[in-house]
């Protein structure tokens, strides 16, 4: 590797020279590789706007152009540059590394285009679009955060080329795409909020990789970067569908509409992994005490519901409302809560009651330890079978957040610390958050949904960020419950049987809303397609098992079967389970019919029975609500 080939930008801009790799080692060193493909160069020079132009080229065809260094002086001698490019022989890649650093004041900023490529990955998204050149987004903070669902948050860019982007965690990194230069991709290194001001300098460090195709590059970026899940998730979660209280009861619960829902869905013979009470069954936010008021009894209530066949599993948080005492007052003076920068533990979240919540530390190792046998001796006192651990996300702590460990981390510690200290409650648990936590092995759920159609956070989105997900490497999805949230309306009988049918192939169902609030016909879509998943149990764990071995998706995206297939690149609206079945949901209201593409291969019908011969489009395929398009890959 050639490390400081320039040592300081100022300085050559300074004296006006152009940077012509390409005239120095660096080709040497990529031909002087035995067996090495064909060569990637790299060319650098001076950028007419200021800063630099980069250009990575192969066989005359530039691969990649970048404007890099926008917002740094040229003279500038505090800032170091750093550039370097090697050949991976193992993996077949070339890399090209960059790396700015310099006071905490200064601005990074590197820009490149977008071209005409396909762009996958990035953070969660409430409009999730797919693939992501169709999103736009302006200065964005790329940390776990409640804004526009983004709990989920990678610093991982793909390409439809065989191209991707690490950004390191080190950098207090914004993404922008199309408005600080159309049609490009911009990374931001700036110290600024959220991330922490007493950061002592500024560093922007990423590696860009080529490979021949995107499906290299993304096992190259798992092994690499990401990494992959260490087990495997509650059997029984992905083989029968959870029912949480949520979206039909809201807080409204009381020991009388759980006893009656419990015994609606026994009734109904609808098979269950699990019985989810949810909010509001605290005395207060933060207490982990069960309000006898509304719930008397209540071990006595999960002993009843436990009769009926569920396991029963309750909702949590990582939250005390500054109200909730005593509890609220012990963890203040035990200094287990967040503070910001001025000591002020006070922050928000959705249940703030009149309140002001704190948001427990979990980078303190007591505090954590406080909080996970607390919710031990819930499941004891109560024999709940496990939780559901919502939030995590950064942003709900006090803005800007103090956190232990490295300050050039801050404030995705908090996030980490918290999903990694309840992943030890085992693969019945499901939590929201995650950053550079993708090797637990437990379900992560997406964040609540919508109940609509489109783009807004739909069910469109459903599919997308099924594949946001696995493409940044977690797995191990559970989709947010069927129909939606219903904070808009509950779902009309159409938008909950295409829901369910788009969820089928992903690794597990959640209803709240349910199939006969409509009427009989919905009931039996409803059943046939919930026992179509489970009769699909063991095709998601096998899916699963693969990505613990080897990182694949759980969920790719279709051209995962031909990573060439410019078509297959496109599709945003069909997905696989594992390599052998292709779902193709209708996700269009009032849609009886849609186009349906098949990559290479031989695809049975999963309707039909017939045999198609891919790459092929099937136009106008029919799909009346009780018919949901899947193919499966013959040998």
């Amino acid at each position: 590797m050639y490390r400081n080939l320039f040592s300081r930008y100022s300085l050559h801009l300074r004296i006006k020279m152009k940077w012509l790799l390409l005239l120095t080692g660096v080709t040497v060193a990529l031909c002087a590789i035995p067996k090495a493909p064909l060569q990637r160069d790299v060319l650098v020079e001076e950028h007419e706007d200021g800063g630099l132009l980069l250009s990575a080229i192969s066989a005359s065809t530039t691969l990649l152009t970048g404007h890099i260094g926008r917002r740094v002086a040229s003279d500038d001698e505090e800032v170091i540059f750093d550039i370097n490019t090697a050949y991976d022989e193992e993996s077949g890649g070339y890399r090209i590394s960059i790396h700015w650093d310099g006071p905490a004041d200064r601005v990074f900023e590197d820009c490149f285009n977008f071209g005409s490529f396909q762009w996958y990955g990035g953070p969660e998204q409430k409009q999730q679009y797919w693939p992501i050149q169709n999103s736009y987004l302006q200065k964005y903070s790329i940390i776990s955060k409640e804004e526009d669902n983004s709990a989920v948050s990678e610093r991982y860019w793909l390409n439809s080329a065989g191209q991707y982007f690490y950004v390191q965690p080190e950098a207090p990194l914004f993404i922008d795409y199309h408005n600080v230069e159309d049609n490009h991709i911009c990374f931001i290194a700036e110290v600024a909020a959220p991330y922490s001001s007493k950061r002592t300098h500024n560093s922007l460090k990423y590696d860009i990789w080529f490979f021949e195709n995107a499906k290299v590059a993304h096992q190259h970026a798992v092994d690499t970067y990401l990494g992959k899940p260490t087990g495997l998730p509650d059997y029984r979660m992905i083989q029968y569908p959870v029912f949480s209280t949520w979206a039909r009861y809201s807080r409204g619960i009381d020991r009388d509409s759980l006893w009656a829902f419990a015994n609606e869905i026994k009734d109904t013979g609808f098979p269950n992994a699990q019985f989810e009470i949810d909010d509001l069954w605290e005395i207060c936010y933060g207490s982990l005490t069960v309000d006898e008021r509304k719930l008397p009894d209540f071990k006595g209530l999960i002993q009843e519901i436990k009769s009926l066949g569920f396991r029963v599993t309750i909702w949590v948080h990582p939250f005390i409302n500054k109200n909730c005492e005593p509890w609220f007052s012990d963890a203040l003076e035990k200094g287990y809560l967040v503070l910001n920068e001025e000591g002020n533990p006070e922050s928000t979240w959705w249940n703030n009651n009149g309140s002001l919540p704190g948001y427990i530390d979990f980078t303190n190792p007591d505090a954590a330890e406080w909080y996970t046998s607390r919710i031990q001796d819930l499941i004891d006192t109560y024999d709940i079978d496990s939780l559901k651990f919502d939030a995590g996300e950064s942003s709900w702590s006090p803005q800007i957040p103090v956190q232990n460990g490295d300050i050039d981390l801050h404030p995705g510690h908090v996030v980490e610390s918290y999903v990694r200290a309840v992943a030890k409650f085992g693969p019945m648990i499901e939590i929201r958050a995650g950053m550079r936590t993708q090797d637990l092995p437990v379900f992560v759920r997406m964040v609540d949904k919508d109940t609509l159609w489109d783009f807004n956070n739909g069910l469109a989105t459903l599919v997308t960020t099924l594949l946001q997900m696995n493409l940044n490497g977690y797995t191990l999805v559970l989709p947010d419950m069927i129909g939606g949230n219903g904070y808009n309306e509950s779902p009309s009988k159409e938008l909950l049987v295409r829901w369910l049918q788009a969820n089928v192939f992903m690794p597990t169902l959640q209803y709240s809303f349910v199939p006969w609030d409509h009427d009989e016909e919905a009931v039996e879509i409803c059943r046939k397609y919930t026992h179509l998943h489970a009769e699909y149990a063991d095709e998601i764990v096998a899916a699963m098992e693969a990505s613990i071995q080897k990182g694949t998706p759980v969920n790719p995206p279709i051209w995962w079967l031909d990573p060439t297939d410019q078509d297959a690149l496109a599709v945003w609206d069909e997905f696989l389970l594992g390599e052998r079945v292709l779902a193709a949901p209708v996700l269009q209201q009032g849609a009886v019919s849609r186009d349906v593409y098949l990559p290479r291969g031989s695809w049975r019908d999963g309707v039909t029975g017939e045999l198609h011969q891919g790459p092929l489009w099937l136009r106008d395929y029919p799909a009346p609500l009780d018919t949901l398009p899947y193919f499966t890959l013959e040998d």
